[in-house]
């Protein structure tokens, strides 16, 4: 437990052997259950988690590819299910540094925030090590999703390094979050949908041998399209005369 609250840490993975047992073994003690959703990797990451003994440590596979959301959907389940009281991010490749999770966690623990998120971008030196064209379109979402999620004072919206609260993801609907790598957007957005206190944890960045299978350019032109459907559901929602015209245009058409 940490300050009176369990903790519980999802840890996304697909095909991380290299850096999956390291993940697990360095978790902090404070961390109650390590859930390690295991998106049908096809090397030997199921071989290396069943050599941990750690009690702590749930295993969730799922037995065809459902995308990177998908495997932190299934964390946040299970652990919902747990009764856990914040339940943290922390990917499976090593780019997160499980000795500065009290940090990412603390706001949320504390109830200063309903979601925390590492910031790797407002302090400077923060992104050294960050490959430039991931550090532009960090920046450049940035400025987008600040306006589409209503967060003004959001960074870094695609850091993967989080913490939530259960009640929090009790009020969201699930089923609906985005299950590829638009997780962390459609996420933030809809928390904005209902006013949910959002943190910036300043943090470094953290790049070792580790390789990324998104494809940017088919990654920016989806994004941007999640962050256009999000905002405009998110303006109806907000706009209690849209409501009211959409429930007289229900009215009519079962008359």
């Amino acid at each position: 437990m940490y300050g009176n609250r369990t903790i519980g840490v999802v840890v996304p993975t697909y095909n991380e052997d290299e850096f999956i047992g390291e993940v697990v073994l360095t978790m902090p003690a404070f961390v109650d259950r390590i859930y390690v959703a295991d998106d049908a990797s096809t090397d030997n990451t199921s071989q290396v988690l069943a050599g941990i003994s750690d009690e702590r440590l749930v295993v969730i596979s799922h037995y065809k590819r459902r995308g990177p959301g998908s495997a932190m959907l299934s964390g946040y389940k299970r652990a919902c299910q747990d009764r856990i009281d914040v339940i943290a991010i922390m990917a499976g490749d090593g780019q997160m540094d499980p000795a500065i999770l009290n940090r990412i966690i603390e706001p949320v623990v504390m109830q200063k925030a309903d979601y925390s998120k590492g910031d790797r971008l407002r302090i400077k030196g923060n992104t050294r090590g960050m490959p430039p064209w991931r550090l532009f379109g960090n920046r450049l979402l940035s400025r987008i999703i600040r306006f589409a999620s209503g967060y003004r004072y959001i960074s870094d919206p695609l850091n993967g390094y989080t913490a939530i609260t259960r009640d929090t993801l009790m009020k969201l609907d699930l089923g609906k979050i985005e299950p590829g790598y638009s997780f962390e957007t459609d996420l933030l957005i809809k928390l904005g949908g209902i006013r949910a206190r959002v943190v910036n944890v300043d943090m470094p960045a953290r790049y070792g041998s580790e390789k990324s299978e998104i494809a940017y350019f088919s990654f920016m032109i989806y994004n941007s399209w999640v962050i256009i459907r999000d905002y405009v559901s998110r303006l109806r929602k907000k706009n209690p005369v849209t409501r009211r015209v959409r429930a007289r245009i229900r009215e009519s058409e079962q008359c």
